[in-house]
């Protein structure tokens, strides 16, 4: 193994990119304290935020993203691509690895270090990116959050299950659960103002909230409360006026446009109803959270296929957008809510399946590679 010295991470644009980098940087950091660490992102990005106000430095790298059809974006590409790989050369040269995450800066990224540098690759979805099948083709490494993912690299061959790293926050909270679960869940019902001893549903469709789901739950609301069940509603920014009014005056019904400690309301809950986004799937399964995954109906469908492993262990449970009803929610959700021992099976078996140490299983790759 070498030791490390410089390292560049590539990442950006959403957060289930820039968590995943951040937390393998933190652990790199924390192994090598002498570490020099550069990140690429992009200006718009969530990282723009994020990493500099994590300490690491950000080198912005023009956007150059890959048209998934033909286009007119098609006859820029090329010129696009050279401006962000020239800036993505400098910013790699001298560096001993270079670890992508996906997103609009991890092609240049690969393109930049091809031949100079070793690449490991970090896929967070079961179903891979344009970039990073891009990436896996000379990488030394391929890692994977999901078995199955079919991500095989010609130099590399299998990829390597290391889950997903997990934020610093949730990371903590798994070590807090293992070590006084009743402490845990006190803290976190604390800092939200809510019950610790109430049976607790958290709803949340993520930053930007979930209309179905939305509307879905508020209309259970009622029975809910009469069942004594505790919610906290995570709505989406803009989205949670029409919530407040469907559930005003009922008992126990907490909504908020959106949390960022989101580690209490993880804290707390004992059932979720989400999307399954490869960071919520992830971590539910980590903390051994029982959930409901409603997939995105858009998109390629990898959301269905990042939940299948836990659905299939038992630890969650799985229904189409369309089908997520106050009906199909009665019928299957507030039976389950009072079913204590299902609850804990449930429990039991998403952490059968879930990841705590994906940051360490991804730094020993990059440690592996480092020239």
């Amino acid at each position: 193994m070498a030791e490390l010295t410089s390292v560049v991470l590539a990442g950006g644009g959403t957060a289930g990119h820039v968590n995943p980098l951040l937390a393998v940087a933190d652990e790199l950091r924390r192994r090598h304290p002498g570490l020099t660490v550069t990140v690429l992102g992009t200006a718009e990005g969530l990282e723009a935020e994020l990493v500099p106000a994590r300490g690491y430095p950000l080198v912005v790298v023009p956007r150059a993203p890959l048209p998934r059809r033909p286009t007119p974006d098609w006859l820029r590409l090329p010129a696009r691509l050279r401006r962000a790989v020239a800036v993505a050369r400098q910013a790699v040269a001298g560096a001993q690895a270079v670890v992508g995450f996906g997103g609009y800066v991890a092609t240049p990224a690969y393109l930049a270090a091809r031949g100079r540098v070793p690449v490991v690759v970090h896929e967070q979805n079961a179903r891979p990116g344009l970039a990073n099948r891009l990436g896996a083709r000379w990488a030394d490494a391929v890692a994977v959050t999901f078995p199955g993912t079919p991500l095989r690299g010609r130099r590399a061959g299998a990829p390597v299950v290391t889950g997903l790293p997990l934020r610093p926050q949730v990371a903590a909270l798994v070590a807090a659960r293992a070590a006084d679960p009743a402490a845990a869940r006190a803290a976190g019902a604390a800092a939200l103002g809510l019950d610790p001893a109430a049976t607790t549903l958290l709803v949340t469709g993520g930053s930007l909230g979930a209309l179905s789901l939305n509307r879905a739950v508020a209309g259970v609301a009622g029975d809910l409360a009469a069942a004594g069940v505790q919610v906290l509603h995570l709505a989406g920014t803009g989205k949670d006026d029409e919530v407040r009014a469907a559930t005003a005056g009922l008992p126990g019904y907490h909504v908020l446009p959106y949390l960022a400690d989101m580690q209490h309301a993880l804290a707390v809950a004992d059932l979720v109803v989400c999307r399954a986004g490869a960071g919520t799937v992830s971590e539910l399964a980590a903390l051994g959270l029982p959930a409901v995954y409603v997939p995105l109906p858009v998109g390629n469908g990898e959301q269905r296929l990042n939940a299948a492993p836990v659905v299939a262990a038992g630890g969650g449970l799985l229904v189409d957008d369309a089908r997520l009803t106050p009906a199909w929610l009665r019928a299957e959700a507030l039976p389950l809510l009072a079913d204590v021992a299902r609850r804990a099976a449930m429990a039991e078996a998403a952490r059968s399946v879930g990841v705590v140490d994906g940051a360490a299983r991804v730094a020993d790759l990059v440690e592996k590679v480092a020239r």
